[in-house]
C-alpha cells in the first residue's frame, strides 16, 4: 500500500473513530443541528455587546456547536453545524480535518464563522470543500470571545471565531479544515 493511499486510510478512520467517540452522531438529524446551532450562536453573543453587532451586521452565519478534535501525532477533526441566512437555517454542514505531527491531545470547542458581505457569502455557497486556511479574506480571531478587536480585522470579509474552548490540546488550529455541505439525505432525518 502506497504512504500516501495509508495516510488517507488512517485520516479517515481517525475521524470517524473520533465522531463516534465524541458522542457526536454522523447521521444527526436538521432540527437537532439547527437546535445545537442556535443555542451556540446565543451563548457566543451573549459574550459581548460587539459579538452581538457582528452578528447583527453579518450576511450569513455558519456556527459548528461542538467541534471535536483529537490526535497523537497522526489527528483528525470533527463538528456538525448549520448556515443561518437572515435569522434562518440554510442547511447543514460538516467540518473535517486531518493532521501530521504536532497534534497531540484532545479537545473540544465551538465555532462561528460570520459572512460580513454578500460576495463572501455568495462564495462559500459556492465552493466545495471549502477550507479556512485556505481564503486569504478570512480572519482567525484568536483573543477569545470577551477580547476587543482591531479595526483591520473587522475589515475581512469573513471573520471565523473559536470559543468554548474544553480539553488539552497543542493545537487548535483551524488551518486545513474543510467545510462541506451535508447531503440532503442527512438533513431530512
Amino acid at each position: 500500500m502506497s504512504p500516501k493511499r495509508y495516510l488517507g486510510i488512517t485520516l479517515s478512520t481517525a475521524i470517524a473513530a473520533l465522531a463516534t467517540w465524541s458522542g457526536v452522531s454522523l447521521a444527526a438529524n436538521a432540527a437537532d443541528i439547527d437546535a445545537r446551532a442556535t443555542t451556540a450562536l446565543n451563548h457566543f453573543e451573549a459574550q459581548s455587546d460587539q459579538h452581538r453587532d457582528l452578528v447583527q451586521k453579518a450576511s450569513a452565519i455558519l456556527v459548528f456547536p461542538r467541534i471535536t478534535k483529537a490526535g497523537a501525532g497522526v489527528g483528525g477533526e470533527f463538528g456538525e453545524g448549520a448556515l443561518q441566512v437572515a435569522g434562518h437555517s440554510a442547511g447543514n454542514y460538516k467540518v473535517t480535518g486531518g493532521s501530521i505531527g504536532a497534534t497531540l491531545g484532545v479537545a473540544r470547542y465551538s465555532e462561528v464563522i460570520l459572512f460580513m458581505t454578500h460576495a463572501a457569502r455568495d462564495h462559500f455557497l459556492s465552493t466545495h470543500d471549502w477550507s479556512i486556511g485556505a481564503d486569504a479574506n478570512v480572519a482567525i480571531v484568536k483573543k477569545g470571545v470577551g477580547g476587543d478587536y482591531d479595526t483591520e480585522t473587522l475589515r475581512k470579509p469573513v471573520l471565523a471565531f473559536v470559543f468554548n474552548e474544553k480539553g488539552l490540546l497543542g493545537d487548535v488550529s483551524l488551518q486545513g479544515a474543510k467545510i462541506s455541505k451535508l447531503p440532503a439525505a442527512a438533513e431530512s432525518h
